[in-house]
């Protein structure tokens, strides 16, 4: 990319998450840390100084929830376009945001690889200007930001298998599963389970611990993270 680059601010409430969000904007080209603030309040200061074009928005903040300060934002006259970052699954949420302008929606936990798709997508977006041609042209310039691209699969994984394993991992909440537990659940074997499960694990997605009380070597057992 050329240019100057787009200057993000990071605004979450986990010191050590807004530290790793910091870290991967700086690791994309053409995007540029304007500032790290843990509070809808420092998102207002830092705004009121500092010249801002998008913000990695956290939506629960310890003074109100992230889509608040975007219309408070918007009211004050702040531009800044939004990428929110949640736990949160509500498609209403989802929705409300879309009206109130935010242009992505990043699930957590999240990938390096993740964020960085989104945001190349933003810019590629951001970069169109001009008048369309026609119906095409502005369907390509939409299509930017709203299809990301799936993140590209180990080999010999494949994305439905993913998905089941994923459903049945978060159908068991707090219990998690074993290998076996899981590949009794989807239907495939263990070896294949345990390795769906460990690329959950080293996606950020699912956590993993050591079950005792059992004779013999203690089982791994898979939990989803929420975190």
């Amino acid at each position: 990319m050329t240019g100057e680059p787009i200057r993000v601010l990071v605004v979450e409430d986990d010191p050590v998450a807004a530290a790793a969000h910091a870290l991967y904007v700086g690791r994309v080209p053409g995007f540029a840390v304007s500032g790290t603030v843990h509070s809808g309040a420092g998102a207002r200061r830092h705004l009121d100084r500092h010249p801002v074009d998008l913000l990695l928005l956290d939506l629960f903040l310890p003074d109100g929830h992230g889509l608040q300060l975007v219309r408070t934002l918007r009211a004050a006259g702040h531009a800044a376009d939004i990428i929110a970052v949640t736990s949160a699954r509500d498609l209403a949420m989802v929705r409300e945001g879309v009206s109130l302008g935010v242009v992505q929606y990043v699930l957590k936990p999240f990938t390096f690889a993740t964020l960085r798709d989104r945001l190349l997508r933003y810019a590629e977006f951001r970069a169109t200007s001009g008048e369309a041609s026609g119906q095409d042209e502005v369907d390509r310039a939409l299509a930017a930001l709203r299809a990301p691209r799936p993140a590209a699969l180990p080999k010999g994984l494949t994305a439905a298998t993913l998905q089941a394993v994923t459903e049945a991992l978060r159908a068991a909440a707090g219990g998690g599963l074993t290998a076996a537990q899981t590949a009794a659940d989807v239907g495939i074997s263990r070896i294949t389970a345990r390795r769906y499960l460990e690329h959950l694990v080293e996606s950020g997605r699912a956590a993993r611990a050591p079950q005792y009380g059992q004779v013999g070597r203690p089982e791994l057992r898979y939990r989803w993270s929420d975190h």
